[in-house]
């Protein structure tokens, strides 16, 4: 039914508030453009830090498809500066030890998971509707592989929500998702009387072997 991309943003300047790419990342990025080119992307969607919308850019170049912004696929949290870095750390672990907790700058795991959830479904569904309605325009009603570009721990919470913990690998719950990292996953139709929504399946997370 439809193929999500997700895309770990390229690596970062270390400094608080909205910080952009570093040079390595804008390589890595372009690197990872290269890669899904190939795929035959549809649409690219993008969180609105700039870290994740330079990143995006490069798939624009690599593709010609503009960026649409969603606000959804933010950071569960993002450190500004103004909280003390040794707090932010604090209220980050306690987010991700209870998923309810609700830090002072952020998101709680439990409602992190749910919008990106929400991101997700809102094309799949669109097109199983037209496709309900067109069967015989199925195809051009399918929405393509799509770019998500986000963040880890955005991405970790999606992925223990839909699957449990047991399906993430533990490094990325311990040292993050790396820079530009893929994570592919398929989302196959509801059906009728056995299945209400559309589900999720995994092909792949967190893959960095395009960029070796």
């Amino acid at each position: 039914m439809a193929v999500f991309h997700l895309v770990q943003h390229a690596e970062k300047e270390r400094r608080p508030g909205d910080p952009g790419l570093t040079g390595r990342g804008r390589a890595r990025a372009a690197r990872n453009a290269g890669r899904l080119r190939k795929v035959g992307l549809r649409a690219i969607v993008s969180s609105p830090l700039r870290r994740a919308r330079e990143t995006a850019s490069f798939l624009a170049a690599a593709t010609g498809l503009e960026v649409r912004e969603d606000a959804r696929l933010r950071e569960r949290m993002n450190w500004d500066g103004v909280q003390p870095l040794e707090a932010f750390l604090a209220d980050w672990a306690a987010s991700v030890r209870d998923r309810d907790h609700v830090p002072d700058r952020g998101d709680s795991f439990r409602a992190t998971a749910a919008r990106m959830r929400a991101c997700l479904l809102e094309p799949a569904e669109a097109a199983e509707l037209s496709a309900r309605a067109e069967p015989f325009e199925s195809a051009d009603a399918e929405p393509g592989p799509i770019a998500v570009v986000t963040h880890g721990g955005a991405t970790v919470d999606l992925l223990r929500t839909l699957f449990g913990d047991h399906a993430v690998p533990a490094a990325l719950m311990d040292a993050g998702v790396p820079s530009c990292a893929i994570t592919t996953l398929d989302v196959v139709p509801a059906v009728s009387g056995i299945r209400a929504a559309p589900a999720f399946s995994v092909v792949q997370i967190a893959s960095v072997a395009h960029l070796e």
